[in-house]
């Protein structure tokens, strides 16, 4: 296949999911208003599950049937790096609007979890095939997932407690909205699916290295859809929602990580993954932290008119760990 007919392919599959993501945004805003539940709620927990789906079928394929643990792994923790440089993309168009001055107080306990959870991942990188496993199994894998339920049900549980009563939406309404949130997650899940192939296609070509591939360039087509749901929530005016989506996408990404290890048929994954995956684990906690300090502090002055610190500091932990990965990756 020629790389004019892979570009193709891949331009479609890129407008595909930017229309899907539009109308999954909107329809998510609509249900949340119908039902009491919150934007931040359902980028957390609904719209941040379906647009992780591309890095879950990804993972799988590449434990599963082409035995690349590095490239499993450097796909979610590159998408949980990419996805916390993007809120650096929403504090650059929130132009009228400081987004960590009107972000809701339940991102700072998603980044919390989200950086409990990476410090076992980084744990179990360091320790290799000494971490504790059964069955071929890592311990981490049912830690991720308890730590990924227990994190929905105390956000759930903190929205809930902050949410003013909403009038009762029309059934009709309701049921049609769901529909078409149902519709339009089939086309991401299915468009995103059909990215990583391409984005593997086209990245051999180029002689780069799996960790670099996966870290970089897959992670990047991966979370497309995140970035088109993203962009759409804004533009609906939906801030919650786009920043919990993100923050739920890299909490999702972790337990996929989880799903990969069940899939890797030699033992546990992570025991198998290149060490330079811990740098990459080590920027996502170090972004993450910085993501909460905005949410406590919530500054409202830009360096040079443009970006909060905080966001000046996103790219340039994003930099540095593309460098580390590129000129180490294996």
């Amino acid at each position: 296949m020629t790389r004019a007919l892979l570009a193709l392919q891949f331009v479609l599959c890129a407008v595909l999911i930017a229309r899907a993501g539009y109308l999954l945004s909107a329809s998510a805003d609509r249900i949340a208003r119908a039902t009491g539940l919150t934007g931040g709620w359902m980028g957390l927990a609904l719209l941040a599950t379906v647009t992780s789906l591309p890095e879950l079928a990804s993972g799988v394929s590449a434990v599963a049937w082409i035995d690349a643990p590095n490239l499993a792994v450097g796909n979610v923790l590159g998408a949980c790096v990419f996805n916390l440089l993007f809120l650096a993309v929403i504090d650059l168009v929130q132009r009228r609007q400081p987004m960590y001055h009107h972000a809701s107080t339940t991102h700072l306990l998603s980044a919390a979890f989200g950086v409990v959870m990476l410090g076992f991942v980084a744990m179990s990188l360091a320790l290799g095939a000494r971490a504790p496993a059964a069955f071929n199994v890592g311990l981490y894998s049912p830690l991720l997932l308890a730590l990924y339920l227990l994190a929905l049900k105390s956000a759930f549980a903190h929205e809930r407690a902050r949410a003013t009563a909403q009038p009762a939406g029309e059934p009709a309404a309701l049921r049609r909205d769901l529909l078409t949130f149902g519709a339009t997650a089939l086309v991401v899940l299915a468009a995103g699916t059909w990215l990583p192939s391409l984005a593997d296609q086209l990245a051999a070509e180029m002689g780069w290295s799996r960790s670099f591939v996966g870290t970089l360039f897959m992670a990047l087509v991966t979370t497309l859809p995140e970035m088109a749901v993203t962009l759409s929530a804004l533009r609906l005016g939906a801030l919650d929602m786009a920043i919990g989506n993100l923050l739920g996408s890299n909490l999702f990404n972790l337990v996929i990580l989880a799903v990969d290890d069940v899939f890797y048929a030699r033992g546990p994954l992570l025991a198998d993954a290149s060490a330079v995956h811990a740098g990459s684990t080590a920027a996502a906690v170090l972004m993450t932290g910085l993501v909460m300090i905005g949410l406590v502090m919530r500054p409202r002055g830009r360096v040079l008119r443009v970006l909060s610190w905080v966001s000046v500091g996103l790219v340039a932990a994003y930099a540095l760990n593309a460098a580390f990965v590129f000129l180490h990756g294996a």
